[in-house]
């Protein structure tokens, strides 16, 4: 990219490459992964897939044993660099820096019966060939259905609420279910909901079940298309995902829908 070109804007080159506008402003901020780190958080994506309940203590055991020479301070590092957390009870949530913004659960002996009564939001990781990019997707609970999703080469929240605003441009749920990453508990995600008049539900700490559908899709995005492929590039992932969402929504057999 050019900073000083005349003809095209830095938007516009951005659009081009299929790249987040806002990591190019902002380089210095963003460290970059050498090529052995990034293969290590490949490995790291696929065994989280399989062991989410792996912490880094059990998932540097697992890396040593697939030929990788880490330690837990850099698989730490690097799990949070994914955003990934292992799943299981954690105590003290009053001690938490955004336990101000944290919601209840509300889908407990919930019954799920019509369309957009539930949408469940939550980000993954995304490997290609020689890099990464982050997938924040926005799912019906009760048709299965991908309402949107945006992807973004960092994981700061500004494509969060791009993507959910585009949302309720054409539709909105009564309830809105995430976990309680840093993403969705923060004033901007709620205010933003409480504006577009959505309730807030946040799973309970530690808790698989409690946003299950979403986890699902993901689990089926990676499986069927993701590891398949080994997309080199943002522009072949974003065509990717594309087709697969296409087929999710449309062709996939759904069990749960017969």
């Amino acid at each position: 990219m050019e900073r000083d070109n005349n003809e095209i804007t830095i938007k516009r080159q951005a659009d081009l490459l299929n790249v987040n506008r806002t990591s190019v402003y902002r380089p210095s901020q963003e460290k970059s992964e050498s090529e052995e780190n990034v293969q290590i958080m490949h490995q790291i994506d696929e065994i989280y897939m399989k062991h989410p309940y792996f912490g880094y203590r059990r998932m540097t055991r697992f890396l040593r044993d697939r030929g990788f020479e880490v330690n837990r301070k850099r698989v730490r590092r690097l799990m949070q660099h994914m955003g990934l957390e292992a799943i299981y009870p954690k105590p003290n949530l009053s001690k938490r820096f955004h336990a101000k913004y944290v919601r209840p659960y509300l889908l407990r002996g919930l019954t799920i019966n019509r369309p957009n009564q539930v949408w469940g939001i939550d980000i993954t990781y995304l490997r290609m060939g020689k890099g990464f990019m982050y997938l924040f997707n926005i799912i019906d609970w009760y048709s299965r259905k991908v309402i949107d999703y945006e992807l973004s080469s960092t994981l700061e929240k500004g494509f969060v609420l791009r993507c959910l605003k585009r949302a309720f441009s054409r539709c909105k749920p009564e309830i809105m279910n995430s976990d309680q990453g840093s993403h969705f508990t923060n004033a901007e995600y709620l205010e933003l909901l409480e504006k577009e008049g959505v309730k807030v539900s946040m799973d309970g700490k530690g808790r698989a079940t409690d946003n299950s559908r979403t986890e699902r899709y993901f689990r089926s995005l990676k499986y069927e298309c993701i590891f398949l492929n080994e997309y080199e590039d943002p522009r072949a992932l974003r065509k990717g995902i594309v087709r697969y969402v296409q087929f999710y929504n449309q062709e996939r057999p759904h069990q749960s829908l017969k």
